[in-house]
């Protein structure tokens, strides 16, 4: 463009002394500049989007280890006098009646023999993980929005989760064990979040949805690793595990550190405009780098920062917005049955009567359809919290369950369908464009309406 003032403007007339400008009307948003400095969808972006989901992959370790490390072992009768077979309750059997398949070191439970040990005290490791979570979640929820940074917060994030997995090695007992869990898990409750953030804010629009996806592929993949490195190592202490996982999430940590840009728009937000132009330079395009030296000269960081607020300040915002708030709920209620499920039925897995190697691999692998189904649909992301807390309850069901195995299962399923039912209070949005923000969306929305008053009338 040649020239960007309006052909509309009169300066001279008494309309444009007693109107807004018309620049000051379509000011540039922060988030549509910076989309034009750097493109849509570039190499240098792509290389960044997949060296930040490469987070989920050890995410995804953490997450579920505990399916191995945590199994119930198998065991057989060594006399059989005492009236010891396979369907016997071994809590019942003299102990030199019965013996494990395998050395006592490669599960927690024949380790420290809690073969007989309520589900509560079985289930804690696994529960204290989301615990920490969900405890992670809140409290360093706003530390990626102001002090430290999506990239600070991603380091950080991977560094303390590797360094307590590594810690619990040299757990000695069950107690020991689950602070550690509850540590590793409070450290990884902000990698999700802000690596979705972080990628979505170095690409377009159009490819953020995308982008994301790539995050849950990853999260599948390490997933999917989990029943290679069990195998290869079946036999082993569980501690081979942690030790297997934990180091390559060390070595992670420090390339996110050196070779992870920061957000941009992060960076303009808090007033780092150098840092920022630097960094939308290594990731932009020849031809667009150009533009970096005067795009962000009309641009009002005073309302990104107004817009930029924390946790609590949006839940504020969402129970004081009726219309937000209605819509809430029923997503905390799917989100919390979602996570009960998706995190209860892989630590199930070992009460079934099947291979845990293969049926691991199996549920790993179910996931991959549903990224291809959501990355070509949709581009939303879960409410994490409502769905942590779900998986609080899981491994506490799963750990009760152990004597028939399946009942579980049916809960779960139970559970499932029922906050199903709670999508039938959220609206349609097929064929609609997302907005980025509430205020976006309630505009919109009083549009409708207003649309709707017109026909009626």
């Amino acid at each position: 463009m040649a020239d960007s003032t309006p052909l509309l403007s009169q300066p001279n007339s008494a309309e444009s002394q007693s109107t807004t400008p018309p620049l000051e009307k379509h000011r540039p948003s922060l988030d549509s500049t910076i989309e034009r400095c750097i493109g849509v969808f570039g190499w240098a972006q792509f290389f960044q989007t997949l060296l930040i989901s490469l987070a989920w992959l050890f995410d995804a370790q953490q997450t579920f280890i505990s399916v191995f490390t945590d199994a119930y072992p198998t065991w057989h009768c060594t006399t059989h006098p005492h009236g010891c077979d396979s369907v016997s309750n071994i809590c019942y059997l003299p102990r030199n009646s019965w013996a494990w398949d395998w050395p006592s070191y490669t599960s927690i439970i024949s380790e420290w023999k809690l073969e007989c040990s309520s589900s509560i005290i079985t289930g804690l490791p696994a529960s204290s993980f989301f615990m920490g979570c969900l405890v992670g979640g809140f409290v360093l929820a706003t530390l990626a929005d102001s002090s430290l940074g999506r990239k600070n917060m991603i380091f950080l994030s991977c560094l303390t989760m590797s360094l307590s997995s590594l810690l619990t090695v040299f757990s000695t007992n069950i107690w020991v064990y689950s602070a550690l869990r509850l540590v590793c898990g409070f450290g990884r409750a902000t990698i999700g979040t802000s690596a979705l953030v972080l990628t979505a804010e170095l690409v377009g629009k159009r490819w953020r949805g995308q982008v994301g996806v790539i995050g849950f592929f990853c999260f599948t993949i390490g997933f999917l690793s989990l029943p290679a490195i069990a195998y290869l190592n079946r036999g082993s202490s569980w501690r081979s595990l942690y030790l297997w996982t934990s180091i390559p999430g060390i070595f992670y940590s420090m390339l996110v550190h050196f070779f992870v840009r920061e957000s941009p728009r992060w960076l303009f937000v808090r007033g780092r405009k150098e840092e920022a132009v630097a960094t939308l330079k290594s990731i932009a395009t020849p031809s667009r780098s150009s533009c970096l030296t005067w795009s962000f000269s009309e641009v009002s960081f005073q309302e990104e920062r107004c817009n930029n607020g924390n946790i609590f300040s949006t839940i504020k915002m969402l129970v004081q917005k009726r219309w937000a708030f209605r819509r809430l709920l029923p997503v905390l209620v799917i989100g919390f049955g979602s996570g009960m499920v998706y995190y209860g039925m892989p630590l199930g897995l070992g009460n079934l009567s099947f291979n845990l190697y293969l049926s691991v691999t199996l549920n790993a692998l179910a996931e991959i359809p549903s990224s291809l189904i959501t990355m070509l649909l949709i581009a939303t992301s879960l409410v994490r919290q409502a769905v942590v807390f779900g998986g609080v309850f899981g491994p506490m069901l799963v750990a009760a369950d152990r004597r028939d195995g399946i009942s579980s299962y049916g809960v779960f399923g139970l559970v499932i369908g029922c906050c199903g039912l709670f999508a039938i209070c959220l609206p349609e949005t097929r064929g609609r464009a997302l907005c980025d923000t509430m205020d976006e969306e309630e505009h919109k929305e009083k549009a409708i309406c207003n649309d709707e008053g017109d026909v009626l009338a």
